[in-house]
């Protein structure tokens, strides 16, 4: 059974925002892709979805509970909240 956690995002410093993640994946060796309205976080852990963070809307990752990436994706979703707005949930 895996694990999921939920999120909603509307982040106001765009600019400011990829680039802390940008720093953040390239200190802990994480891939990222990088669109106009999104940047998506490709982990190193097996059975990590990776971790689409849009401008504004809805999202979703089954992270299974695998650490240290469920851990790391919590703390990434959860510091959005300097650069907008954020709202996270979990399975329970």
């Amino acid at each position: 059974m895996g694990h999921t956690v939920y999120y909603r995002t509307r982040i106001e410093q765009w600019d400011d925002f990829r680039r802390f993640i940008e720093r953040i994946c390239e200190g802990i060796g994480y891939e990222l892709i990088e669109t106009n309205d999104s940047i998506i976080i490709l982990p190193e852990c097996p059975g990590v979805e990776p971790l689409e963070i849009k401008r504004e809307g809805d999202g979703f990752v089954k992270t299974n509970l695998v650490e240290p990436c469920h851990s790391i994706y919590l703390l990434v979703i959860h510091s959005l909240c300097s650069f907008g707005s954020v709202e996270l949930w979990e399975d329970k």
